[in-house]
């Protein structure tokens, strides 16, 4: 009898260990794949940089240094991967085109430009994605460090080497 009590048991806890395995799995799939949608929107974004800065060039020829450090920053972007590295960039991204919109002041013909007007409409609609793909990655990554953290979950995390996820904290500063 009790040697039955034992293998039930022991079947529970396995049963048990594979649903919390599972879990933990499924979250960290989450996370990539929430962290794939911000570089997809990040892409997107990267993509229309150098077509505002054409826009802005032929009219503001005097902010050559704002379009220059926007166009670096772009580029340094492109090649990062990691959530804690892209972030402080990103942010300094943003504020460079929060910049650059901010010229129009400065330059009315450029808000008559019809070229202009879309190119901010454009990034305008792609830092709201941006956004939203932000909150659902830092959403799957609260909940799969949450679980990495939590017990008895915490066992068979450690136990399969399961790593906590970064958050992306992004600063938004573009109108």
């Amino acid at each position: 009898m009790t040697l039955w009590f034992l293998i039930g048991l022991l079947v529970a806890l396995l049963c048990y260990a594979v649903v919390i395995f599972n879990r933990l799995v499924r979250d960290r799939q989450l996370t990539r794949a929430g962290w794939s949608d911000i570089g997809v929107q990040l892409k997107r974004r990267h993509d229309l940089i150098p077509k505002l800065v054409d826009a802005v060039g032929q009219y503001a020829a005097f902010e050559k240094n704002t379009l220059e450090q926007v166009t670096a920053l772009r580029s340094r972007a492109v090649d990062l991967q990691a959530a804690a590295r892209q972030s402080p960039l990103e942010s300094d991204i943003s504020r460079s085109l929060g910049s650059i919109f901010a010229l129009q002041e400065a330059y009315p013909e450029l808000r008559a430009n019809q070229s202009f007007l879309q190119l901010q409409n454009d990034i305008s609609a792609v830092e709201a994605d941006i956004q939203f793909a932000r909150r659902y990655y830092n959403g799957a990554v609260r909940n799969l460090n949450t679980r990495i953290e939590s017990f008895p979950d915490l066992l068979l995390a450690r136990m399969f080497a399961f790593a906590p996820a970064e958050y992306f904290e992004f600063e938004d500063s573009v109108p």
